[in-house]
């Protein structure tokens, strides 16, 4: 089947965190037999952050930021059989949503994507005139990056005619161990941009313990942070392009999970990085959210705070055996029970089945 994808950037990750779980999710359906074609819309730079050039597993389309573009990569629609249409695009976003649901095909599964739920949810409950919300009852089915069921209670409540999450993985050709590398060498590493409903988080599990333990290392890297004041200990890298990832993960003696106020708030909502560094076999130390369990086991697989003495705790009693141990074990779990070709397994047969409703309804 062929799927027309439109998101935020396939081949950057620069200010777009969910780079990673697009590529992982949509190489794994590609590798399902699915025709895909990504649209991009040229903006906020990311064409001149590119982490990878288009892959040869999908059709990549990057087109300009301006209304006529948008309806040009709109008009092909019409080719395809499922018409994804992701939040947090950026630009156009209320555009792309009409006219996904104008030009698909009367046949074709109608899809929303959202990898910020959470925040989605939070908008639709203030704004009766949200585009998601008045589009619900036209999709065929909400995808989520996470949020487990609250999220999927809340969408049915919205009036979604299905949401399923379909949560973050590992691809392991991406995210595994390799050598230390200096530039990324730390007691503790952070790695997210600098965003307003993230700072405080990050004020508290990383930047207090910091504080308190002036004499480790800390090191933190993503968009932003270069304008904030941060203790003598502490080292601000930048960007981490993916390529960096698995270096970032694995030079550290543990590196720092911080969801953002909303996903924390709603739980079940892993983030890529969470698999990332259990890819690497890194030791994992994440803020405390529900539902860590389904996916990873306090104190073997993850170390879990609630606040950042929590953190300062762990990160004082860990040692370099420990923090292999835990790594090794992380590892070991995402690899059995987690990698994208296993979530796509679930996907490939939840698409099918909507398909085949969509072609009965038409």
């Amino acid at each position: 089947m062929k799927i027309a994808f439109y998101g935020s950037s396939l081949l950057s990750s620069y200010w777009n965190g969910a780079a990673t779980y697009y590529r992982g999710m949509l190489k794994a359906l590609a590798d399902r037999g699915y025709a895909i074609t990504f649209y991009e819309p040229d903006a906020f730079d990311r064409q001149q952050h590119r982490d990878i050039d288009p892959p040869d597993w999908a059709r990549s389309v990057v087109y300009p930021a301006t209304p006529e573009a948008v309806r040009m990569v709109l008009a092909e629609a019409a080719q395809a059989d499922i018409v994804v249409k992701a939040n947090g695009v950026g630009v156009f976003d209320r555009e792309l949503l009409e006219g996904v649901l104008r030009d698909a095909r009367r046949d074709a599964l109608k899809i929303f994507w959202d990898v910020d739920a959470a925040a989605t949810l939070d908008e639709m409950r203030g704004d009766p005139d949200h585009p998601v919300l008045r589009a619900l009852p036209e999709l065929d089915l909400v995808l989520t990056y996470g949020g487990g069921p609250p999220v999927i209670d809340a969408y049915t409540g919205f009036g979604a005619a299905a949401c399923v999450p379909a949560y973050n993985a590992l691809d392991p050709a991406m995210h595994y161990p390799v050598p230390a590398d200096p530039r990324f060498a730390a007691d503790l590493a952070f790695l997210g941009n600098r965003l307003p409903d993230r700072e405080a988080r990050v004020e508290e599990f990383f930047l207090k313990p910091a504080a308190a333990l002036a004499g480790n290392s800390f090191l933190i890297g993503g968009n932003g942070w270069e304008t904030r004041d941060m203790p003598d200990n502490v080292r601000h890298r930048g960007h981490v392009y993916t390529a960096e990832h698995n270096a970032f993960n694995c030079t550290p003696r543990a590196v720092l999970n911080v969801a953002r106020d909303s996903m924390a708030h709603i739980g079940f909502s892993p983030a890529t990085r969470v698999f990332e560094a259990a890819g690497a076999a890194a030791c994992l130390i994440t803020d405390a959210w529900d539902g860590i369990e389904q996916f990873l086991e306090p104190d073997v697989e993850v170390l879990v705070a609630r606040d950042g003495q929590d953190v300062a705790a762990h990160l004082s009693a860990l040692t370099q055996e420990r923090a292999r141990e835990i790594g090794a074990a992380a590892r070991a779990r995402v690899l059995a029970e987690h990698t994208y070709a296993q979530r796509a397994v679930q996907l490939d047969a939840l698409l099918k089945a909507h398909r085949a409703r969509a072609l009965e309804a038409a």
